[in-house]
């Protein structure tokens, strides 16, 4: 595979990207990564590798990206602030970049107090949106935060995250304008399971011009169970589950419920291919990556397109 970022090329080709999402190991196994690379080969145009997410001590991103490289898989690298001050953010850019890693996700992290290292210090020297601005300015300017010129600036798709589904929804819109100012090339938003929010903040976001300023790629996950949808919706900070979607997955036996979170995803997908401004999706199957190739294929997104570059 050459180093160009696949998701940049299908994106500015006018294709509908398709992401996933690889969460590395508790361990230092590199065929557990690659186990989960070969379920999403050929089913999306780019993997997303999580940055210990809910800070919990994993393999690094950074590592388990140049295992999917050599793969042949488009990796994209997630980064916190919460592990790095400025030095080891951009000093992991340059090396990310040397080693053909094309795409990053810029993102706050979760806080440490929820993983299993709730002592460990947390940096946060800079913000997300200021990270967004320092790759930013590391690829197109050539300097570092403080100007200093680089004797080589990277070559990075730069993404940010979104959470349509948090209030204020005007302060969420302000702060997607906000990344997208800073140099974030492309979104990827919250999962989204209220459609008719996240309408409206998208209509928001587009009478601002801001979807044809950045690639908005619509989250999705597929629900495993009606307790999972449950614990979504009571649990995790940000979520907006509808009640009927809840009472839907209750609906059917707890048998049939993987099935049912499916085709709610696919009916998901179907309905932001036919939303203006949004130019794919991200599908984030947690420890559920083969659950990936089935969505793809019943939502219409397969088979990917051939890049000529690649």
């Amino acid at each position: 595979m050459k180093d160009v970022s696949r998701l940049k090329s299908v994106l500015e080709k006018g294709g509908f990207a398709v992401t996933s999402e690889c969460g590395p190991p508790k361990g230092a196994d590199p065929q557990a990564v690659l186990r989960k690379t070969e379920l999403l080969r050929g089913k999306v145009d780019s993997v997303n590798v999580t940055d210990n997410q809910t800070a919990i001590v994993r393999m690094s991103s950074l590592a388990a990206c140049c295992l999917i490289k050599k793969a042949g898989l488009d990796p994209v690298l997630q980064m916190v602030v919460r592990d790095r001050n400025r030095i080891a953010l951009q000093s992991d850019i340059l090396g990310a970049s040397a080693i053909g890693i094309r795409n990053v996700l810029c993102l706050s992290g979760d806080h440490q107090s929820f993983g299993n290292q709730p002592d460990a210090v947390g940096v946060f020297d800079l913000d997300s949106i200021q990270f967004v601005q320092a790759v930013r300015n590391m690829r197109d300017q050539g300097i570092i935060v403080g100007g200093e010129p680089l004797s080589h600036p990277p070559d990075m798709f730069t993404g940010a995250a979104a959470n349509p589904f948090a209030d204020p929804m005007d302060f969420r819109v302000v702060r997607l304008a906000k990344k997208i100012n800073a140099g974030a090339d492309f979104i990827q938003t919250q999962c989204i399971y209220n459609m008719e929010r996240f309408d409206r903040w998208l209509g928001i976001a587009r009478d601002r011009g801001l979807t044809e300023k950045a690639y908005i790629l619509g989250g999705v996950t597929p629900l495993k169970s009606a307790g999972m949808a449950r614990y979504m919706k009571t649990r995790v900070s940000g979520m907006d589950v509808p009640d009927q979607l809840i009472r839907r997955m209750e609906g059917v036996s707890k048998d049939k419920q993987r099935e049912e979170g499916i085709s709610i995803c696919v009916e998901t997908i179907e309905r932001l291919k036919q939303t203006p401004g949004i130019r794919g999706v991200h599908i984030m199957a947690i420890e559920w990556e083969e659950a990936v190739g089935e969505i793809a294929e019943r939502a219409g997104l397969l088979p990917r397109p051939v890049i000529d570059d690649q």
